[in-house]
Formats: C-alpha cells, sequence, structure tokens
C-alpha cells in the first residue's frame, strides 16, 4: 500500500484545476509510459494505448485528472483577488480557507472572511463566491504584478495519514481513481490482454466532461469503465445514499450504465472475495460516464465509484485499500475480456 499511497500524494500534491491539468497530467503519463504508448491530445487528456491493438473489443479505462478551484476575475485596487468558481467549488467550506494562488508566482492566499466580533449577525448565510475575495498579503501594487484574471486558484493542503489505511488530501477527487487507473495497468503488466486497452487521464471533468467527449470520441471504444469518487457514510448524511470506506469499489447501477458489466463485476468481486457495494442511482450518474455512453453510435458504460467523505473540501478522505480493490477488479474484468 506504500507505494500506492506515495502515488496518490504524488498525484494530489501537483495542480490541475480544469483546463490547467498540466502539472497532474505529466506525473500519469510519466507513471503509463513503461506500459505503453503515451501522449497527451489537444484539450490536455493523457491517453495510453495497451493491450492487443487491433482485437475487435476496445476496452476504455477513465478518470478525470481535474479538481475543484477558483479563478481571478479582478485585483482591485486594494489588493484583493475576486474570483469565481473553477468547477463545483463549494462556498460553504471557503471562507477562511487558505488556498495556493498560480500567478507569476506561486502565492499563499486566505479567502477573506469577516470576525463574528464584527458580524451584523447574518454570519450564517455563506456568500455567493463571486462576492468573496482573497487576501494574499500583498499590497495593490504588488498583487497586480503578481497575479493577473485568469490565474487559478487551488485550495491549500498536504496530503496527510490518518489512521489505519486512510488517507486525506484536498484533490483525491479525482486523483484517486486517477492512481487507481496506473495501478490497474501495474497489475496487468505481465498478462497479455485479448482485447486492446486504452487510458484515459481525462480533463476539464468539474465543468462538463469536455476531456472524456473528446478522448472517448477519437478512442472509440467497444465498451468502457470510469473510476470517479462516491460519498461515503459520515454523520447527518442518510446511509443508503453512500458506500462504506474501506467497503471496496461502489458498482453502478443507473439507466445510464451497462447492467450486463456491472453483473459481470459483481459475480467476478464475488469469485474473487472481494468487498464491493452497489450505488443505485435513478438518472444520471454526475460523471463521466453521462458523456462517454453517448459517444458516437454508443458505449456500453460502467462506472465504479472509490467512497470518499469530504467531498470538493480540502479534507477530502478515502481508503487506500478501495483504491487497491477497484484496481483489482478492473485488472480481473480485463483478463476475462474475450
Amino acid at each position: 500500500m506504500d507505494k500506492l499511497k506515495d502515488l496518490i500524494f504524488r498525484l494530489c500534491a501537483v495542480p490541475g484545476t480544469p483546463g490547467d491539468e498540466f502539472a497532474a497530467a505529466r506525473i500519469a503519463a510519466e507513471e503509463l509510459s513503461p506500459y505503453g504508448e503515451v501522449r497527451m491530445d489537444a484539450l490536455g487528456n493523457v491517453i495510453a494505448h495497451l493491450g492487443k491493438r487491433g482485437a475487435p473489443v476496445r476496452v476504455m479505462l477513465d478518470a478525470h485528472l481535474d479538481q475543484i478551484g477558483l479563478i481571478v476575475t479582478e485585483v482591485d485596487d486594494a489588493g484583493f483577488l475576486h474570483v469565481a468558481r473553477a468547477g463545483g467549488a463549494d462556498r460553504r467550506v471557503l471562507p477562511g480557507s487558505p488556498v495556493v494562488i498560480y500567478g507569476r508566482e506561486e502565492l499563499t492566499g486566505v479567502v477573506c472572511c469577516t470576525p463574528p466580533h464584527l458580524s451584523d449577525g447574518s454570519e450564517d448565510k455563506v456568500p455567493e463566491i463571486e462576492k468573496m475575495t482573497v487576501d494574499a498579503g500583498l499590497s495593490a501594487e504588488e498583487a497586480k504584478r503578481l497575479v493577473q484574471p485568469g490565474d487559478r486558484i487551488a485550495l491549500y493542503a498536504r496530503p496527510k495519514d490518518l489512521l489505519g489505511r486512510r488517507i486525506s488530501c484536498a484533490s483525491l477527487d479525482d486523483r484517486a481513481g486517477v492512481a487507481s487507473l496506473i495501478r490497474c495497468v501495474q497489475l496487468l503488466a505481465d498478462f497479455e490482454l485479448r482485447c486492446e486497452l486504452t487510458v484515459l487521464c481525462s480533463s476539464r471533468e468539474e465543468v462538463g466532461g469536455q476531456g472524456a467527449v473528446t478522448g472517448a470520441y477519437a478512442i472509440d471504444p467497444t465498451q468502457a469503465i470510469a473510476v470517479d469518487v462516491g460519498f461515503a457514510q459520515q454523520p447527518d448524511v442518510a446511509p443508503e445514499k453512500c458506500g462504506k470506506l474501506g467497503g471496496g469499489p461502489m458498482i453502478g447501477l443507473a439507466p445510464a450504465l451497462s447492467r450486463g458489466m456491472a453483473d459481470r463485476m459483481i459475480a467476478l468481486a464475488g469469485r474473487m472475495e472481494m468487498p464491493y457495494q452497489l450505488d443505485v442511482m435513478g438518472n444520471s450518474t454526475g460523471t463521466n460516464c453521462d458523456e462517454i455512453a453517448m459517444t458516437r453510435a454508443g458505449v456500453p458504460t460502467q462506472l465504479l465509484s472509490i467512497p470518499l467523505r469530504y467531498m470538493h473540501t480540502q479534507a477530502e478522505v478515502a481508503d487506500l485499500a478501495d483504491v487497491e480493490n477497484t484496481a483489482r477488479l478492473m485488472a480481473e474484468y480485463l483478463k476475462e475480456v474475450e
């Protein structure tokens, strides 16, 4: 597990907000390059070709590289940075949060918040992100020299070990998924696949899945598996909407997904005596699966989710065993593809 943890921590330690995933993409490409032909496309997707080239069955594995963040919209005359969402940033957790600003230099900042002593009684109302500002501790002149509109901001958090196999960081959504794809490829290194396999580490999922749309179109798979994070049980959340940390990969069941692929994964997990969970959704999945399934004439697609607590915060929590078992389940599934 230590090597897997180190891989996740390296992926999580670099920035990669939507449309600016290069640092994370470079690590993913370096990790995949010993196992196949790797390239980066026009939208910043990392694409690795493996397996039996030209086989009638073409399987694509997908996980997204990007993390939620902010984008600078203005540097005002007092030196404060005005911002907007870059992906699904949660405004409830932003006030008072430390951030990293990727301007002409890498800067540390804090999302401004009003002390309770000076509040007018409306402190329970969190302002819209567009009304928030970031303080980089700079004068107006310095701020305008070092930061400009369009620069990106990410939540600041150091990857941390928790007790047991659990880890915490700001971008486990979906760097944990990317790590599971890399780990799957490592598990298959000495196996001769009977299918063509392409790994897609996709860009821009948090703003609409454009990387998955264009990547899947170019790859033209006959079936696909996407790995993302799912909700893990925590206080005040309905248990029927969540999986359990350490309970194994969450196998998706939804109208947008392939029931046949799900049934094969459920049976396979049973034969492997691997823990797994069902993730039942009544409509779309809210993941790249929704875009991949509609590519060209349609692609049977399945979702595997890694249970995650505190999604879209700087303290997301996952269990390494769930990442490892997600990789193992995909590897065994691919070994059985004819």
